[in-house]
Order: structure tokens, then C-alpha cells, then sequence
């Protein structure tokens, strides 16, 4: 935590300024980012100027634009002292989020949920879900037995449900993981992609993949696939299976057919989870034909144990301007009837 200053009673011609003095210069630098990028993302976020002297932040700018400054510094530094990195993610979610006091970690995953913070624990890293609709969704992936989350691309729904599936799994909380997604073209012809028929699937599930080897060691994790503890399958190898035991994941839902979501709903069996991520507004499916996604949340909402998570622009956790070009597209898209 930065040592603050009493604000300066500067000369006429300069503006008052927040001092914050923070002890160890490792972590201001990692704080600052290479060449002080950090620090403009902070600028720019809160509409300060920041100047750096040493060991210390000289924050210029209005009383409350500096002090919600000084609370996005404050909490970054934390993340450090408590050992953790400070990526650009980070940084934009302390802009767009009040600041959290660390707490102790806790040995379980929901009582952890409990001491305040909101962490999912995997065997290669924490992950931190930045916003509150992240947060709520977290929680609901532990304390519901199915889960939707809805919303557009880069809102961490599939990569929170991985992690969730990742920490239950290393808990023995369940036997398996089971990723699965449609094999749906996204405007383009894959067919004639030379090659077997893993070969030719392989490319839509991809980011499942991705988001696993973020959670496990590469060695547990081809060992874990060996086992079939861990799979990845396109929904079509879904039908016929009763599924029990297992946090499964359906990703892209919205292009599921009602049929296809129906069939994968009733695979639910003894001690599983599931949950379902899409994004309503990019539906693949050929026109005319009603997207799975739609008709479930429709039908389902309001059944008991089951959680409707929606996310929005707010919650876009990649580049800033992603979450500005959600919005631009939330604005020009009419609004259906």
C-alpha cells in the first residue's frame, strides 16, 4: 500500500497534486509496466496526469478523478505483494471496478467464494474473474448444477467454466471434463479441409483446447486425455451418452439446433454439472433454422437449479477496444420487436 503525501499546496500555476510512495521498487516498476505503460492506461482511464520521481507518484487532476486513481494503484500493488502478476487485464478491470482488500486464501473453493475474493484454483494458475458478472457467474457455476452464460465474445464465459470444470475435477469433485461444441461454420466452408475427420474437427474445437492447457501441465493433461478423464468432442458424439460424474461444458450453443439442445440437456446424469455459453447475437445456423439457445433460455427460465448468467459490453475482458466495438454494434443493430 502507497504512503500518501498531504496534498501540496503548489504555486498558482501548478495544479494540486496526490503523492503515494510505495517502499519496494521491484514492484512499483512491475506496478508502472514497461515504459510506464501502466501508468498511461491509468491516465487515460481516469483522466489524471501521472508523474513518477523515484519511488514515488506524483497523481495530478481532479480530487476524485486522483482518488479513484490512487484506489486502482493501491489494489494493483496488492495483487503484486500478494505475488500475483500485473497484466493489462488487470489494469483495465481496476479501472472499471472498485478495489478489493486481498484475504487469506481459503482450503476449499466455495468457502474461498465466501472470505470475499472470487478465485478459481487450477494446477497452473488462479484465475480472477474482473468484473461482477464474472463473479456472480463463478459463483453460480459452483452452487447450480447447470449453467447458461450469455453474452458476446472475449466475457470469459467459457474460459471461468474451464477453470470452474478444472478446480472441481483436481478436488474430486468430479471423475471427468467433458468440452464440447458444434461443428458449425462460422461463414466460411471447412469441408474440403484436407485430412481425417479428427483432422477436420480439430480446428472448431481449438479454443476448448486453448482454455485446457491454460488450467492443467501439459504432461497431466495428455495423461488425464489418455485416461479419457479429460475430453474435447464435437456435440454430435454427444447423442446415446449419459454423462454422470462429469462438469461438462457446451460451448458456442447458439449454434445448436432445438433438437440438438434438448439432446444434449438430457445427458445430465448422477453428480454432473453443466454448463452452456454462447453468444445470441452471432448465430451460424442456416437461415430459417431456430438457434438451441434461444428456445432453452426461453423455456428454462426460472427452473429451480438452473442459473441464467448474461454478460455484456462491461464485462469484455480482452483489448479495451473490443468492448468499445461490442458497443458499437449493440448500438447499430436494431432492436427486434
Amino acid at each position: 500500500m502507497a504512503t500518501i503525501s498531504p496534498e501540496a499546496a503548489s504555486p498558482a500555476a501548478e495544479p494540486p497534486e496526490t503523492r503515494l510512495e510505495y517502499a519496494d521498487n521491484r514492484k512499483l516498476i512491475d506496478l508502472c509496466g514497461a515504459f510506464d505503460r501502466n501508468l498511461a492506461v491509468i491516465e487515460q482511464g481516469f483522466g489524471v496526469a501521472i508523474q513518477r520521481r523515484g519511488n514515488v507518484l506524483a497523481l495530478h487532476g481532479e480530487p476524485d478523478a486522483r482518488a479513484r486513481a490512487q484506489g486502482a494503484l493501491d489494489a494493483l500493488y496488492q495483487r503484486l505483494e500478494a505475488g500475483r502478476s500485473v497484466e493489462p487485464g488487470d489494469v483495465d478491470a481496476a479501472i472499471r471496478m472498485p478495489s478489493e482488500a486481498p484475504v487469506r486464501r481459503a482450503t476449499d473453493q466455495l468457502e474461498l467464494f465466501e472470505g470475499g475474493r472470487v478465485e478459481i484454483r487450477t494446477r497452473k494458475k488462479t484465475v480472477e474473474p474482473r468484473t461482477e458478472a464474472q463473479k456472480a457467474y463463478a459463483r453460480a457455476l459452483f452452487k447450480n448444477e447447470l449453467v447458461f452464460g450469455l453474452g458476446p465474445a472475449g466475457t470469459g464465459k467459457t474460459y471461468l467454466a474451464v477453470a470452474a470444470a478444472v478446480s472441481m475435477f483436481i478436488e474430486g469433485r468430479v471423475d471427468k471434463i467433458i468440452l464440447s461444441r458444434p461443428a458449425v461454420e462460422a461463414g466460411e466452408r471447412l469441408g474440403f479441409l484436407p485430412g481425417d475427420m479428427k483432422e477436420k474437427i480439430d480446428p472448431y474445437l481449438r479454443p476448448l483446447y486453448d482454455a485446457i492447457h491454460d488450467m492443467l501441465p501439459g504432461k497431466q493433461l495428455q495423461k488425464e486425455m489418455e485416461l479419457g478423464n479429460v475430453e474435447v468432442a464435437p456435440l454430435a458424439f454427444m447423442r446415446g451418452r449419459t454423462l454422470a460424474n462429469a462438469f461438462v461444458v457446451l460451448d458456442e450453443a447458439q449454434n445448436t439446433t432445438e433438437m440438438q439442445m434438448k439432446m444434449f440437456l438430457t445427458r445430465l446424469g448422477e453428480g454432473s454439472r453443466m454448463a452452456i455459453t454462447g453468444d445470441p447475437s452471432q448465430i451460424d445456423l442456416p437461415r430459417g433454422t431456430r438457434s438451441g439457445l434461444d428456445e432453452a433460455a426461453r423455456v428454462l427460465e426460472g427452473v429451480a437449479g438452473i442459473a441464467f448468467c448474461r454478460f455484456g459490453a462491461a464485462d469484455v475482458v480482452r483489448h479495451p477496444l473490443v468492448a468499445r466495438i461490442v458497443e458499437a454494434y449493440d448500438r447499430a443493430t436494431p432492436a427486434t420487436p
